[in-house]
């Protein structure tokens, strides 16, 4: 039984309204672009995205309504469903990607192609529409009342306060203008200073911070408690664990790659993001890794629970009603795409994946999507721990690839190139279960929603090697421009693994 009979959604069933129109496929396109560029940028300067789903719904309500003088809610919310995917599949592959040229600059592999960034963000991302496809009656249909997948329902909000006007996408056209020229006067003729820091050399702490709008946004955007970790984070690691441990020092157990380098010689070197590099990064991944492990412990039962009930409620892609708000695409069509996707991953020379890593990215994606789409259900996208799972994947391809016998710097790519997959997919699913619940409010058709999320994840995923490269030509990953910091820890992880010298007393 439908436990959401008594739900009517804002567009009935019966009643067919503009949607999967030329404008809102261009528009939605633009968008994807942009916002995929401006994410990829934040995430690899700051090392978290945020979701694009509400200002991409409050651009679309302002020109759909406003400039083009159309009253069509559902080709609004296309937009938005289009123009998110950008973001979201920028997310997965900042995230690891870079590791890549990092190595490359290293001397250790070739630049990475176009071809093969592109191939590896469009798989991922197709694969994590299509994961999602087969969940969606039973995690945002069946548990409508209990995953409130706060972007979405905030989505359906905006588009629906459209009545209004659309006076409310001036303030964002204002921001983007705001963020512009403040960027210009930071980074451009450099008026003020990008980055303001005290340090207490006789405590052997720091504390700074960075002067971008962006930065104030993202606090903004995920609440003031999940900014509050993130604060706290910052000053137990500078202002606590890296003054102890030059106060009490570290024995050679600790981390032997420093064998015969004091903290003192290391401190002097380079102050306290010395000690940062040496020492506190390696302790902040073994947090993050067990962070993830124990979200994915606690969400076992619901995982099972959801998987069950999403094979109970496939039927062909179609309910039993047929009404259109029910229409996904096909089941046929979902698994011939993710064979294909599987297929290109293992076969095409340009990715380096074998038949194992293909099978750890069929298993560890439908998982993943899975966790991922439950927990943007309860917590949203900006809190989605995708880099946990990107973790999570690179723990268990690293040592399946050190095992088969390759440790070299194939391998090591290899595992990045699972990773990279992996990080999309659940990026994506996510952004696809947000956007899905948006439609299942306002009545939108499933079935061309989803075509919308391949058509973003298609446009978003052409763009998104141009934007790298730019980004690395311009800054050098690594920097301080653009540190790139969950990259450079997947390398880190996956070089550890490899050499066998990872600290893991520091994880």
């Amino acid at each position: 039984m439908n436990e959401n009979k008594e739900f009517q959604p804002y567009v009935p069933a019966d009643k067919i309204t503009p949607e999967f129109t030329v404008t809102s496929i261009i528009m939605g396109i633009i968008l994807a672009i942009v916002f995929g560029a401006a994410n990829a940028y934040l995430g690899l300067r700051v090392g978290m995205t945020v979701s694009a789903s509400i200002p991409a719904a409050v651009i679309s309500m302002g020109v759909i309504r406003v400039i083009m003088k159309k009253n069509s809610i559902l080709e609004s919310n296309m937009v938005q469903t289009i123009g998110s995917a950008g973001e979201s599949l920028a997310a997965g592959a900042i995230f690891t990607m870079p590791a890549l040229f990092l190595w490359a600059e290293e001397g250790l592999c070739d630049m990475p192609s176009l071809v093969e960034i592109t191939l590896i963000a469009l798989c991922g991302g197709i694969l994590g529409v299509l994961f999602m496809i087969p969940l969606r009656n039973a995690l945002i249909v069946k548990e409508h009342a209990t995953l409130l997948y706060p972007e979405g329902t905030a989505c359906a909000e905006v588009l629906l306060a459209g009545e209004e006007g659309g006076a409310n996408a001036s303030t964002v056209f204002s921001g983007m203008g705001l963020a512009a020229v403040f960027k210009l006067v930071v980074d451009g003729i450099k008026v003020i200073p990008a980055d303001v820091a005290a340090e207490f050399k006789a405590f052997k702490g720091e504390i700074g911070m960075e002067v971008y709008p962006a930065l104030l946004g993202v606090g903004y955007i995920v609440g003031p408690r999940i900014a509050s970790f993130m604060f706290v984070g910052s000053l137990v690691g500078w202002m606590v664990i890296i003054p102890l441990i030059c106060l009490f020092g570290a024995d050679t157990w600790m981390y032997p790659a420093d064998v015969g380098v004091t903290i003192g010689a290391l401190y002097a070197k380079g102050g306290a993001s010395s000690i940062w590099g040496s020492y506190v990064r390696y302790i902040g991944a073994g947090a993050i890794a067990t962070g993830g492990i124990i979200s994915l412990v606690k969400s076992l039962p619901l995982i099972i629970t959801t998987f069950r009930d999403s094979m109970k409620s496939m039927k062909g892609g179609r309910s039993v009603s047929g009404a259109r708000t029910d229409q996904d695409l096909p089941m046929n069509v979902v698994l011939i795409g993710i064979v294909i996707m599987i297929l290109i991953v293992w076969l095409v020379p340009a990715i380096p994946v074998n038949i194992l890593g293909a099978v750890i990215i069929v298993i560890f994606g439908f998982f993943f999507a899975t966790v991922s789409s439950r927990m943007v259900g309860l917590i949203g996208s900006s809190n989605n721990p995708v880099s946990g799972m990107a973790i999570a994947t690179l723990l268990i391809a690293t040592f399946a690839i050190k095992a088969s016998g390759d440790s070299g710097i194939t391998g090591m790519t290899g595992a990045i190139a699972i990773g990279s997959v992996i990080c999309i997919v659940a990026a994506i699913a996510g952004d696809t279960s947000q956007d899905l619940k948006t439609g299942f409010l306002l009545g939108a058709t499933p079935k061309r929603q989803q075509i919308g999320e391949l058509i973003g994840v298609v446009a978003s995923g052409l763009a998104i090697g141009g934007v790298l490269y730019l980004l690395n030509t311009a800054y050098g990953y690594g920097g301080a421009e653009v540190p790139a910091p969950q990259a450079t820890l997947m390398k880190m992880i996956v070089e550890g693994i490899m050499g066998g010298n990872l600290p893991w007393n520091l994880v």
